[in-house]
């Protein structure tokens, strides 16, 4: 079909942590990595863009001089077991980041991830990035925000370690429980015409 959407294409031929680490950081484009496996990723769109600098302002301006502080897409995020090394759309940290090595190029303990969902990559978001990240022992709110329609999942840890999740659509507003911090919809979703 001619508007069909595809996910990106994964490469079937295993790769070590430690080689996908050393390709990745000499390569032009980026690239995820699944449990041996890459994924290439994708540009993202106008309203994409649009979410993220809202999202960078918005939480950035309420964090500043603050315990924590919000990162940009660059900051790669990895599982304790090196099994993934993805790139969220933006993350949290609080208290002092930890790093993988000396790069410092790899986040290990995010607070909070977002990723903005559009329709190439809004399955792998909800599905197998979720599945690698709940792996992150510091992590305590993953929130999914969409680019067709105004919603946000938001997927919270739970004392006994399980997840309870949380849609919230129109005219409602994402409170990031971890630093205590209110946005509406109105103000994610500015300039985005959604």
């Amino acid at each position: 079909m001619e508007n069909e959407v595809k996910e990106p294409a994964l490469k079937y031929n295993y790769i070590s942590p430690e080689a996908y680490l050393a390709a990745e950081r000499t390569a032009g484009s980026r690239s995820e990595y699944y449990d041996g496996h890459i994924i290439a990723m994708a540009g993202a769109g106008l309203k994409h863009n649009r979410i993220a600098i809202n999202l960078y302002r918005e939480v950035g301006y309420f964090l500043k001089g603050r315990y924590c502080g919000i990162l940009p897409a660059d900051m790669r995020v990895s599982t304790p077991l090196q099994d993934a090394y993805m790139y969220p759309d933006a993350v949290i940290v609080c208290g002092e980041p930890q790093l993988e090595d000396d790069k410092f190029d790899t986040l290990l303990n995010p607070s909070v991830i977002f990723e903005i969902l559009s329709p190439s990559t809004g399955s792998m978001d909800k599905g197998r990035k979720f599945f690698f990240y709940r792996e992150i022992p510091s992590l305590k709110e993953y929130i999914m925000i969409d680019t067709l329609r105004k919603l946000v999942i938001v997927s919270r840890r739970q004392p006994d370690h399980s997840w309870a999740f949380e849609n919230i659509a129109e005219e409602g507003a994402l409170r990031i429980q971890t630093i205590d911090f209110t946005l509406t919809l109105q103000e994610i979703y500015d300039g985005t015409d959604i």
